[in-house]
């Protein structure tokens, strides 16, 4: 990416308004905040990943990912802050059960809060 593409990518980038953010806490504590904004084209994209798939179950867990991906803005787990895209998505991807649980349903309320219109995973 050359000079001027930076400049720009920073100058739109503080021109976004940011996004509200909500947290939700399991019972171990941990903290994982999603971002309270989705683009219409981000919505049209969900929507598609949620509908495709050879079954249910695999467009499920993509949508899951997708949504993930798209709202976490931080995971806290055991004191230690994850912010970044690459080690957020990672750390999902080795996720226990009882975690990825604890993601899909804070999501799950996350949508039902501020995404009504879109299907829950």
């Amino acid at each position: 990416m050359g000079r001027r593409s930076r400049q720009r990518e920073k100058r739109v980038q503080s021109e976004l308004p940011d996004a509200p953010t909500t947290d939700y806490r399991d019972a171990d504590g941990n903290v994982l905040t999603l971002r309270g904004s989705l683009t219409a084209k981000t919505r049209q994209q969900y929507a598609r990943t949620l509908k495709r798939g050879a079954n249910r179950e695999d467009a499920w867990q993509r949508a899951t990912e997708f949504l993930f991906e798209r709202l976490a803005v931080s995971w806290t787990i055991s004191g230690l802050e994850l912010t970044g895209q690459k080690e957020l998505l990672g750390r999902y991807r080795m996720a226990s059960g009882d975690e990825r649980r604890f993601v899909r349903d804070s999501l799950r309320e996350h949508l039902q809060e501020h995404f009504p219109e879109l299907e829950a995973p």
